[in-house]
């Protein structure tokens, strides 16, 4: 049984017929796209979606009509003949433009006559009499020594039109194969092919902006984890993120209208309703027709709506809009239904991924506490470099590594020389210090505590007030570090040390893991327009959301970092870089507090454009950060091994090269 009016069914939101279109489109290669059809409703859909529609006679519709006399038909209609004619199949959902463009190209110079899209295969086929069609049964040989054979996928063929008209039909000449993915490889024949594909769509499609002017949300499920907490009273709690909360507000001030539409009438959503500053409708039986009627009275188009549910009774409201949206862990059938599977699942930052994306659409969004400049937070997939004094942090420029002096000094400034000097013949671009004023930062109940120190037996407070820099010894440090070629600068604790290292000019400000909830500390940074190091060890998602709203993103660098000391392995989380990367769109680095230098090397294969490291003279100096240090030998490999690092990194282009010539002459074999 076949799917009538297939190439109008939509996979992933949009038809079929509009989805090879927009793949044509989006080829590098191909100057025009047609269809030739004899359905109203789909020239219609084809022209919307950028294509040039050839009306298609009786003659050339039928069942026993071929593809390649439609062809002909439309080649005979086109004011010019290109030299190579594209037949692309609208049901085949998958097509990536690539491998159009590959396809196209190895007609153009020649290379091949025909191509087409195979998918490689080791498959053993048998007739219906129990023969082998491709094999010996009584002696088979391994995949691996087995020629591969490829299977049509019937998604696209290249011709040279020359050809095309000479032989009447798409196989002429020298054949090639395009090879594609296997998750590519599926054509759309039965209502079976149309459920897989429609299941797969959100995991193959990549995922894109959403431009839309309103999003509609249920509740259970989508704010939720759809788990309930219900106390011995019988009062019930539910589980929700924060960054929903930050994403709505941004959403809301960016101009889009937002809605929660629940079946149940509990007291929980109207109280989540109230604290983002949503409308809320509950008690809903109907919530498709419910939603029909609000985007009417809000005069909505539509297909610039999005709606994201969980369970089948959001099928409903999800068929209305364009953008129906759902969570991983949704029922089989809303993920079927949705056009996009968000990876966030309820009660985890879904909303707040939802959101991302359709901010994603818009130019950009300010925050509400927006005095200058530097408290915008634009987001943006792809994060500029930062200038610090005369060097460019960020993806394409040197890994920036930064030796943290800290507090190893131990308040002896010779100390802190014979590590300047450490950082300088390592290779470092800087070394960094931690700037307090004790009165301020030592608590209450920690200024009499005793402690044992080199000096003898003193007070906490006095400890933390003889181990502490002032300006007499920042100002030998700033000119001993002009000297070795270095940049300095400090993590200020308070207001007061932020004006004192203004008074400094230094080149940038490290705020410290500690200092991510300090608001008081992180507007007083914001206003020296300065470049800030934000590291965000002990932090949530929620927290660097709040102080990434308070510093802007224009001149931020992010630091993945765990604060534990020293750091061991299962902790370090390294692929939160690509979190952040992801999230807040600045360039993101690492600063470590481990032992050994596997984790930091492997911080820069994952993408970090800067590492900060603890540096000490000895490991075994009295003091609470040597132990988690690296020592002169130990920085010196650091360096060598993130500067090897960036070279065999490369630039991704694959290429052949002249070290692979002699061994490729020698080695390879070509056969057809």
């Amino acid at each position: 049984m076949g799917v009538p009016l297939k190439n109008l069914a939509a996979v992933g939101g949009t038809p079929l017929v509009a989805r090879a279109v927009k793949t044509c489109v989006r080829s590098e290669l191909i100057d025009e796209v047609v269809v030739s059809t004899d359905h109203a409703e789909i020239a219609a859909v084809a022209r919307e979606a950028g294509a040039t529609v050839v009306d298609r006679p009786g003659e050339l519709s039928g069942a026993t009509a071929s593809s390649e006399s439609a062809v002909l038909h439309v080649l005979d209609h086109l004011p010019e003949t290109p030299d190579v004619v594209v037949l692309v199949q609208c049901t085949s959902a998958f097509i990536d433009p690539t491998d159009l463009d590959i396809a196209i190209a190895k007609v153009l110079d020649g290379t091949a006559d025909v191509v087409f899209s195979g998918l490689e295969t080791h498959e053993f086929l048998w007739d219906a009499a129990g023969a082998g069609v491709n094999h010996d049964p009584s002696f088979r040989l391994r995949r691996q020594e087995r020629e591969p054979h490829f299977r049509e996928t019937g998604a696209f063929y290249v011709m040279r039109t020359e050809g095309l008209r000479e032989h009447g039909h798409r196989f002429f000449g020298a054949v090639a194969v395009q090879e594609v993915p296997s998750r590519h490889a599926i054509e759309v024949d039965t209502p079976e092919d149309l459920e897989i594909v429609r299941a797969l769509a959100p995991f193959v499609d990549r995922p894109e902006p959403i431009d839309v002017d309103a999003v509609i949300t249920d509740f259970d499920g989508v704010h939720t984890d759809d788990r309930a907490y219900v106390d011995q009273d019988g009062h019930e709690m539910v589980a929700v993120s924060r960054s929903d909360g930050m994403g709505v507000a941004l959403l809301r001030r960016s101009g889009v209208k937002l809605m929660i539409m629940s079946t149940e009438h509990n007291p929980v959503v109207t109280a989540r309703a109230r604290k983002l500053g949503v409308p809320v409708l509950q008690g809903l039986t109907d919530k498709r027709t419910v939603l029909r009627d609000w985007l009417a009275i809000e005069g909505l188009d539509p297909a610039r709506v999005a709606y994201i549910g969980n369970d089948v009774n959001d099928l409903g409201p999800m068929s209305e809009v364009g953008w129906p949206v759902t969570v991983p862990d949704a029922h089989p059938r809303v993920r079927a239904a949705a056009r996009t599977v968000l990876t966030r699942p309820g009660g985890a930052g879904a909303v707040r991924e939802l959101c991302d994306r359709v901010l994603a659409a818009r130019p950009e969004v300010e925050t509400a506490a927006a005095p200058a400049p530097r408290t915008e937070l634009r987001l943006t997939p792809v994060a500029k470099p930062v200038q610090i004094g005369d060097a460019l942090i960020g993806a394409g420029q040197p890994v920036y590594v930064i030796g943290e002096i800290g507090i190893n000094h131990n308040g002896d400034l010779d100390i802190a020389r014979r590590l300047i000097d450490v950082a300088a013949e390592a290779g470092c671009q800087a070394v960094k210090f931690q700037k307090r004023t004790p009165e301020i930062c030592v608590p209450l109940e920690q200024r009499d505590q005793i402690r044992q120190t080199p000096w003898g037996e003193m007070t906490y407070l006095e400890y933390k007030i003889r181990t502490e820099f002032g300006l007499a010894e920042y100002t030998e440090i700033a000119a001993y570090c002009r000297e070795r070629g270095l940049h300095w600068f400090a993590s200020p604790w308070d207001v007061p040390s932020v004006e004192f290292l203004e008074s400094m000019d230094v080149v940038t400000h490290k705020i410290a893991s500690a200092g991510v909830t300090d608001l008081e500390l992180l507007r007083a940074l914001a206003a020296t327009g300065k470049p800030l190091i934000l590291s965000t060890g002990m932090s949530t998602l929620e927290e660097i959301d709040r102080a990434v709203e308070v510093l802007g993103t224009s001149k931020l660098v992010l630091m993945h970092a765990t604060s534990t000391y020293p750091l061991p392995p299962e902790e370090a989380n390294l692929r939160t870089i690509l979190t952040l990367q992801e999230r807040y769109g600045v360039p993101v680095g690492y600063s470590g507090h481990e032992r050994g230098l596997q984790i930091s090397l492997a911080a820069v294969t994952l993408g970090a454009v800067t590492v900060e490291r603890h540096i000490t003279l000895d490991r075994t100096m009295w003091g609470s950060d040597h132990a988690a240090s690296l020592e002169p030998s130990g920085l010196e490999h650091l360096v060598r091994d993130i500067r090897v690092i960036e070279t065999a990194l490369g630039d991704g282009v694959k290429r052949v090269f002249p070290g692979e010539e002699a061994p490729k002459s020698r080695l390879r074999r070509v056969t057809v």
